[in-house]
C-alpha cells in the first residue's frame, strides 16, 4: 500500500462514503472510543471472551521469561487485532476454531512487539504499570517476545492454514524491516515522509490487515473480499498511527496515559513532527542537538515544537489525512454484502478515528 497525504479521492464511491463518514463523525463526535468499542465488544463478546481464555491458558511456568509475558497480557488492552479477525470472520460463517486460533495468535504478535519496544524504548511504563523488562530485566523481556512469536507462528500452523502462515512470516518480515528502518532514523529527523509511511505500515497497518484477511478466510470469506478487508485493515492502521501521533503532541497527558512528545523523546519522528521541519528547517537541527545521546528534550525546544504544530497548518493536515484514509477505508468496504459485521467495521474505524487516547 502506498499512502499519497496529498491526493483526496475522487470517485464517485468515494465521495458518497465521504459524505457519509462526515455525517457519521458530525453525530457520533462526542462518542468516546471506549463506549464505542463497548458496544462493537458486545456484538462479538463471546468471540473476545473465548481468546481471554486461550491467552490466559499460554504455558505458565516459574521463569522471568514466562512471568514477563503473563505480566503483559494480564494487563488487558483494547483487543483491536483479535476483534477485528473476529469481525472479519463473522463477515462470512461465523468465528470458527480456526478464526479463534487466528485472534490469538494476531494479539501474540502484538504482545511480542510490546516487550520488544519496551526495550528498545527504554519504557518504564505499559498500559499503567510497570512494563515487565522494569520488573523482570530486558533480557527475560527479550526472549518472552520472542518466544510469542514461536508461539503464534506454531498456533497458525495447527489451525491447519498454511498458506496464512505464509502470509504471517511475510507480515513479520515487514515488520522487521519497518524496524530496522526506524532504527536508522532514531534521533534524527532527516528521515522523509516516505520513510515514515513505510514503517507504520511495515510496523502497524501490517498486522492490522494480517488480522483482517486471516479472520476472513477463516471464517470462509472469498479470496475476493479477504482482500479488500486487509485493505481496509492496513488502512485503518496507519490512520490508527496517525492518531496517535496527534495525541503525542497535542493530547492532553493525563486523559491520554502518556507524556506528551514522548515519541520524540524516544528519538522517533512523526507525521506531524515531519511537517513541522518542512515549515520551519532550523527546528530539526534543534532537535537533534536537543536529543544527543540521551534522546532528553530541552524545555525550551519543546515550547517552540509546540508553537510551530500549533501555528501553522499541520494537525489540521494530519486529521485530514486521518480522515482520508478512513473514507477509503469504509470505500473498500462497500464491497462486501451488508451485514451486521459491515457495519460494526465501518463503526470501529470510525470510533478509531476519533479516539482521544
Amino acid at each position: 500500500m502506498s499512502i499519497d497525504p496529498t491526493i483526496s479521492p475522487t470517485s464517485r464511491a468515494s465521495g458518497e462514503v465521504m459524505a457519509r463518514l462526515q455525517a457519521i463523525a458530525a453525530e457520533r463526535a462526542s462518542e468516546g472510543l471506549a463506549e464505542k468499542l463497548l458496544s462493537l465488544r458486545t456484538f462479538i463478546d463471546n468471540d473476545l471472551r473465548q481468546v481471554e481464555e486461550d491467552l490466559a491458558a499460554i504455558e505458565r511456568k516459574e521463569t522471568p521469561l514466562h512471568r514477563s509475558v503473563h505480566h503483559l497480557i494480564a494487563m488487558g488492552g483494547k483487543r483491536l487485532r483479535p476483534m477485528c479477525v473476529a469481525l472479519a470472520a463473522r463477515v462470512g460463517h461465523g468465528f470458527s476454531d480456526g478464526a479463534r486460533a487466528m485472534a490469538v495468535a494476531v494479539e501474540v504478535v502484538h504482545n511480542a512487539t510490546l516487550l520488544h519496544d519496551d526495550v528498545v524504548d527504554v519504557g518504564d511504563v505499559r498500559r499503567g504499570a510497570p512494563a515487565a523488562r522494569v520488573i523482570f530485566g530486558n533480557a527475560a523481556s527479550i526472549f518472552a517476545g520472542d518466544w510469542l512469536l514461536v508461539d503464534a507462528l506454531d498456533r497458525i500452523q495447527r489451525a491447519g492454514h498454511p498458506a496464512l502462515l505464509i502470509r504471517m512470516i511475510s507480515t513479520l518480515k515487514e515488520m522487521l524491516d519497518a524496524e530496522s528502518l526506524q532504527l536508522a532514523n532514531r534521533g534524527s529527523m532527516r528521515g522523509s515522509v516516505a520513510d515514515y509511511f513505510r514503517v507504520v505500515e511495515g510496523k502497524t497497518a501490517s498486522l492490522f490487515g494480517w488480522g483482517l484477511y486471516a479472520g476472513a478466510i477463516a471464517g470462509g470469506v472469498s479470496v475476493e473480499h479477504a482482500e479488500a478487508l486487509e485493505r481496509f485493515g492496513r488502512k485503518v492502521g496507519v490512520c490508527f498511527q496517525l492518531v496517535d501521533d496527534l495525541l503525542d503532541v497535542g493530547g492532553d497527558a493525563a486523559h491520554v496515559g502518556k507524556t506528551v512528545f514522548s515519541d520524540l523523546r524516544e528519538g522517533k519522528s512523526t507525521y506531524p513532527l515531519l511537517l513541522a521541519v518542512e515549515r520551519d528547517p532550523d527546528l530539526a537541527a534543534m532537535i537533534e542537538r536537543s536529543m544527543g545521546d540521551s534522546l532528553a528534550l530541552d524545555p525550551e525546544l519543546e515550547r517552540l515544537a509546540a508553537r510551530a504544530l500549533r501555528d501553522g497548518d499541520v494537525l489540521d493536515r494530519c486529521r485530514a489525512l486521518a480522515l482520508k484514509l478512513t473514507t477509503e477505508a469504509l470505500v473498500e468496504l462497500h464491497s462486501l454484502p451488508p451485514s451486521q459485521a459491515r457495519d460494526a467495521l465501518e463503526g470501529m474505524a470510525i470510533a478509531l478515528l476519533h479516539r482521544s487516547k
